[in-house]
Order: C-alpha cells, then sequence, then structure tokens
C-alpha cells in the first residue's frame, strides 16, 4: 500500500475514471480503477483501501447498493459518494446508508482532493482505534490466565494465533483445568469481542430444555411454553457460543447441532421456519470423543466438525510451575473480595504442600483449597494449618523423580513432627534432583515439575547442598 493512501475509483464513465486517476497519482496516491459496482466490490475484497471514490449512478449495481455492500465487509471503510444528480436527496441517502461524504460533478480538484485527505485521516484513527482494542483484548485475556509454565505460555501463544479465524474449536482436558476461561480468551481475542460470548452448561439440562434453550421455542410448542423464547443461538448472533460438555448431548441433539454448524441455520421449536445465524462455536469436553465415537455414544460427523481446531489443557499435576502465580493469584482475588489483610507472599512449607498435592480438581480445587484459607487465616498471611486435610496428607504427595521412587521410611511408634517430616522429604527429593543433574537448577526444577525460580528459593531457604 502507499505511503500515502490507497484509493478505488469505481465509476462507470471512463473518462471521469482517467480524470480521477491522473489527478490522484500526481498527489501520490496509489490508485486502482473499477468500471462498475460488481468489479469494485470485487476489488474491494481483494485489498484494502483507505478511500473509495463511488459514483452513484452506474448500471447494474448502483451505487448505493455497491455502498451497503462494501459497509458489510468493512464497517468502517471511508466511502466518498460522487455524483451528477447532488439532489439533497441523494446526500441523505448515501450518509444514512454509511457514506463519508457526497461530492457534485464537475468537482473542484481542491474540494475532492480535501475530502480525501480528510477520509485517509478518519480511516488512519480508526486503525489506531482497533489495534489499540486488540492489544487491549489480548491483554485482558492474558491476565484472566494466570500462567508461567512453558506448556500453557504456548497454548496462549496458540490461542491468539487461531482466534481471528471462523473454524470451530475444541477444548479438552479435565474438569477444572480453564476450560471456559480459554474459549473466553479465544473470543476476547476474535474480532466478535464486540458481539455477545454466550456460555451453555449442555450436563446441567435435559434434552427437550436443552434444545429449547439452544434454538429458541415459539409459544405453544411444548407444555409451558407460554411465549416464544429465543435460543441462545439467536443470542450468540455474530459472536461466539461456547458448549461446555458437549459430551453430554443426546444424538438427536447432536443432529441439529450438526446442521448449525454446517448450514448456519436452525429452526427453533414449533416453527417452521428456519433461521440464519453467524456464530462461532466453541466446544468443551473432559471426555474422550473419539472414544464416545467409537462406543456409538456421540456422532462421528459432528465430532470431525468440531475438532478443526483442538486445544488440550493440562492438568495442574503436569504444570506445577504454575501452582505458586496461581496461587498468590486467589490469595489477592479473595483477600479483596472478603476485605481481609492477608498477604499473597506464600511461605516455603505452604508452597511444598501445594505442589505436592496432586490436585484431582484441577485449577477449580485450588481456588476452592486459596479462598478457604483466606477466610480462616487469623494471621496477615496463609499457614499451613490454614489448608484442608487433603492437602496436609502426605499419602497423597508424589513421591517420584525420574521414575525412581524416594524413601521416605518414618518411624511414627515414638511420634514426629508433621511438618519436619514433610520438610525432611522435600529436601530429600531437592537433593536428589540435583545429583541426578549433576547441581544443573534449571534441568533439576524441570525434574521435579517446578518453576526454576521456586526451586532456587527453596535451596537457599533450606540451604540445601548436593
Amino acid at each position: 500500500m502507499a505511503k500515502k493512501g490507497n484509493i478505488l475509483v469505481v465509476d462507470d464513465e471512463e473518462v471521469m475514471r482517467d480524470v480521477l486517476e491522473s489527478l490522484l497519482i500526481a498527489e501520490g496516491y496509489q490508485v486502482e480503477l473499477a468500471r462498475n459496482g460488481e468489479e469494485g466490490l470485487d476489488m474491494f475484497q481483494q485489498q484494502a483501501f483507505d478511500v473509495v471514490l463511488l459514483d452513484v449512478s452506474m448500471p447494474g449495481m448502483g451505487g448505493l447498493r455497491t455502498l451497503e455492500e462494501i459497509l458489510k465487509l468493512d464497517s468502517e471503510a471511508v466511502v466518498l459518494m460522487i455524483t451528477a444528480y447532488a439532489t439533497f436527496d441523494t446526500a441523505i441517502s448515501a450518509w444514512q446508508r454509511g457514506a463519508f461524504n457526497c461530492i457534485k460533478k464537475p468537482f473542484d480538484n481542491k474540494e475532492i482532493l480535501g475530502l480525501i485527505a480528510a477520509g485517509i485521516r478518519r480511516r488512519r484513527k480508526d486503525e489506531e482505534r482497533h489495534a489499540l482494542r486488540q492489544t487491549l483484548k489480548r491483554s485482558t485475556a492474558s491476565k484472566e490466565i494466570v500462567a508461567r509454565s512453558q506448556k500453557m505460555l504456548e497454548i496462549l501463544a496458540f490461542v491468539e494465533q487461531v482466534a481471528p479465524a471462523r473454524s470451530t474449536v475444541l477444548v479438552t482436558g479435565e474438569s477444572g483445568t480453564g476450560k471456559e476461561l480459554i474459549a473466553r480468551a479465544i473470543h476476547n481475542q476474535s474480532a466478535r469481542a464486540d458481539k455477545p460470548f454466550v456460555t451453555v452448561n449442555s450436563a446441567n439440562l435435559p434434552t427437550e430444555l436443552l434444545e429449547s434453550e439452544l434454538f429458541g421455542h415459539v409459544r405453544g410448542a411444548f407444555t409451558g411454553a407460554v411465549a416464544a423464547k429465543k435460543g441462545y443461538f439467536d443470542v450468540a448472533d455474530g459472536g461466539s457460543i461456547f458448549l461446555d460438555e458437549i459430551g453430554t448431548i443426546s444424538m438427536e441433539t447432536q443432529a441439529k447441532l450438526l446442521r448449525v454448524i454446517q448450514e448456519r441455520d436452525f429452526t427453533p421449536l414449533g416453527d417452521t421456519t428456519r433461521r440464519q445465524v453467524d456464530v462461532r462455536v466453541i466446544a468443551a469436553t473432559h471426555v474422550d470423543l473419539k472414544q464416545a465415537v467409537e462406543e456409538g455414544a456421540f456422532r462421528e460427523d459432528l465430532f470431525y466438525r468440531l475438532n478443526v481446531i483442538q486445544i488440550r489443557l493440562p492438568p495442574l499435576r503436569d504444570r506445577r510451575e504454575d501452582i505458586l502465580p496461581l496461587t498468590q493469584h486467589f490469595i489477592r482475588k479473595y483477600a479483596q473480595e472478603n476485605e481481609r489483610p492477608i498477604a499473597d507472599q506464600v511461605s516455603p512449607e505452604v508452597l511444598s504442600l501445594l505442589e505436592m498435592y496432586n490436585w484431582p480438581g484441577n485449577v477449580r480445587e485450588l481456588e476452592n483449597v486459596m479462598e478457604r484459607a483466606v477466610i480462616v487465616a487469623r494471621g496477615s498471611a496463609i499457614e499451613p494449618k490454614d489448608l484442608r486435610e487433603e492437602i496436609l496428607d502426605p499419602q497423597r504427595s508424589p513421591s517420584q523423580i525420574g521414575g525412581q521412587k524416594v524413601a521416605t521410611q518414618i518411624d511414627l511408634s515414638r511420634g514426629v513432627s508433621f511438618y519436619d517430616e514433610v520438610n525432611r522429604f522435600q529436601i530429600e527429593l531437592i537433593r536428589r534432583a540435583l545429583e541426578i543433574t549433576g547441581g544443573h537448577q534449571s534441568r533439576a526444577a524441570k525434574l521435579l515439575g517446578m518453576n526454576t525460580t521456586t526451586l532456587n528459593s527453596k535451596i537457599r531457604y533450606y540451604n540445601i547442598r548436593p
């Protein structure tokens, strides 16, 4: 694109095209010419233009119709209408449809150049605002998802890559891993961010009610349908719909969902008229849909429609580097909500217990644990006694490094100090990891499934030597 600006001239008169081309090129603009509305629309779809000069009266697709179609493709397009019939009605009609301005033939060169310059300034400001909005969306999406591990950072980079597409996305992973947050991040970083994001938990609704919620119904469609109701697909039109626990829906509903994805239309319950929608589908499940297909519990064609882009979220136990930042995030969140003066600094004792726990409920369970800890804590910091019993149970602690068990023989006959034994156990784990890696801290941290900074802090705190 030319630095000064790229202009599209759409006019059926060859003389007018030549005059405008010569004038604009002399001013340093790059110019493309179209002989009619259809040709101009096709060129507008192929490349970006700063300003469109569009004749009102042309055979075939007229100027006003072409204006409407251009604005459908780019609602912020700067279109300057040119007409030999510059009546008040023509100008009003063009402005109502979204034209930047209207000028009559024969035009004054200075006037049209001034309008083009103003249009380009408007276009540049629109682009700057759009870029700023996209930056803020990415920033917001990133802040919602707390991550430090390489696995999650790679997933977030992939989310940013696929977000602009229209393709369906299937987010898989255990319950509590943050599938809805990923779905929201995809929506927030897409061109649909200003449109609705609608969440549907398929597991919580029986088949008939789920179909009514998804597709809506007309009055009298079923017992209790006393009034017509919009479905979630109607509500989400132009935006995204998040179908959580997609693996739980019935085969009948799966067939209807497949049609919406393929044909982009649906029929409300009790109605006969199909409705067109533009909705991006993001689905999530904690079950193996491929296995469900093999067992005949899930449609194969729907599976492949949903599985265009798959994002698999790892369980928290496989990304223990995220435990510390997540813990600090939840402490800040619930300390603020409950007006508790709790610091988000986590002691090595508490962090050790959290990192050794297996987290079957994943991030959701960690959030629950920290919310409770903030509420029951009596001091200004979270202590081990503020954690749930299952977190304090050493039997739940992982006791393997590199596939080799660490000896944890403890004589309980004379009684022990629980926290001393826990500390002794983690010191032994760290020593073994450092021995295996020859004292290389980053490799030892990876072996232990923790952040290098956390490992370094523990080494200094306990004065550990290999």
